[in-house]
């Protein structure tokens, strides 16, 4: 891969990252995890799409179709997993 498509795809998963947390919400804890898990399921998503050899919705030496499922599946469990359920009230 080349140094501009590791750029791109640093900046596309961090666009994934900001964009969950507009959309879930929180703090700046939260927003740093959403980057990492983002970060963590893009690069996870090019791995795998690079060493099984699949080519979805690629751009360049990029496999921007399974790195972007990569990151919302990764984001997605990991904010399901990251909920604090809330105490319950006493009557």
């Amino acid at each position: 891969m080349t140094i501009p498509a590791y750029l791109f795809g640093f900046v596309i998963s961090t666009l994934y990252g900001a964009v969950f947390h507009l959309w879930r919400g929180g703090s700046a804890g939260r927003f740093l995890l959403y980057l990492i898990l983002s970060w963590l399921g893009f690069w996870g998503g090019q791995f795998l799409a690079d060493r099984l050899g699949l080519s979805f919705a690629s751009v360049g030496p990029l496999h921007l179709g399974v790195a972007t499922a990569g990151s919302l599946v990764c984001l997605g469990i990991g904010s399901w997993l990251s909920q604090v359920p809330e105490k319950q009230k006493k009557s």
